[in-house]
């Protein structure tokens, strides 16, 4: 095989595997979707007692073959991939690689094969088979208004934390060891369970005094756990929607999906797109 022929199964693989717009893009994710979902079954079985003890050595081999198909399919997105490492670091490429590591990490510690069930989050990739661009839109929304809040957020839970610390130290010093606020940690304990609402009753006040703290941590409670999701709502709503519909089309350099249809460049690294890439949408 040439070069030039190599460089075309390149990219004939790459618009198969990651994108959804053609028939055989899509048929390879369909495809893929009911193999996550099987395997997913089959880690679920092997978690039942009475089925692992009838089925163990077949579910054994149906897992590994699942396993191994994966990492067929692993190795070939990065081989046809213009930029591996981009698509490594990519949220995908880090799914993919984490949905088959627990199989070969459990021949070593056994006890990590239940993670195996993070291959659900490769589901993802429904959204792009099925031209649910909307949802896919919303997801973007959503992960853009994280990140712009994430600042905001920590600010927010820095002073969380030091509203707790001063409160179990409080509590500490009103209860004391007699009551069960036997270490400044515990009384922080008592009041991260306290403001979040939770409330497991393991450990509350005695003390009039105690009790009137604790009121006061309810009541402040309401008002912390509606700041994170205003600061969120607030960065949602400053987001515009991108204009013209969204395909599964991927940039080559960034890896970053849901580029639009009538897109020459890549809005988010700037590389132009390749010919075949228009050619399919």
């Amino acid at each position: 095989m040439t070069s030039d022929d190599s460089l075309s199964a390149k990219k004939r693989l790459y618009t198969i595997i990651f994108e959804a717009d053609t028939r055989a893009g899509k048929l390879f994710d369909e495809c893929l979707i009911v193999a996550i979902l099987l395997s997913l079954l089959v880690v679920i079985l092997d978690s039942v007692e009475s089925v692992a003890t009838l089925y163990h050595g077949q579910l054994a081999v149906l897992e590994w073959f699942f396993t191994l198909l994966f990492t067929v399919e692993y190795l070939a997105r990065l081989w046809c991939a213009p930029n591996p490492w981009a698509y490594a670091r990519s949220f995908f490429g880090v799914v993919d690689v984490l949905a088959i590591l627990p199989t070969y990490l459990a021949l070593f510690f056994p006890e990590l094969h239940a993670l195996i069930d993070v291959r659900v989050l490769r589901l993802i990739r429904v959204f792009r088979v099925f031209k649910l661009t909307h949802y896919l839109v919303e997801f973007s929304h959503l992960g853009g208004a994280l990140r712009a809040s994430a600042r905001k957020i920590l600010v927010f839970l820095t002073v969380v934390l030091m509203v707790v610390l001063v409160m179990g130290t409080l509590m500490y010093v009103i209860e004391g060891p007699t009551n069960g606020y036997t270490s400044i940690p515990v009384g922080m304990y008592w009041a991260i369970t306290t403001v979040t609402t939770v409330g497991f009753g393991d450990i509350t006040p005695k003390t009039d005094l105690g009790r009137a703290l604790a009121s006061v941590m309810m009541l402040m409670g309401w008002g912390i756990l509606a700041v994170p999701t205003g600061i969120v709502t607030a960065e949602m709503v400053g987001q515009r929607s991108p204009t013209g519909p969204v395909t599964t089309r991927s940039c080559p350099n960034c890896m970053a999906e849901g580029l639009g249809s009538s897109d020459r460049f890549c809005k988010h690294c700037g590389t132009e797109l390749p010919a075949y890439q228009r050619d399919h949408t």
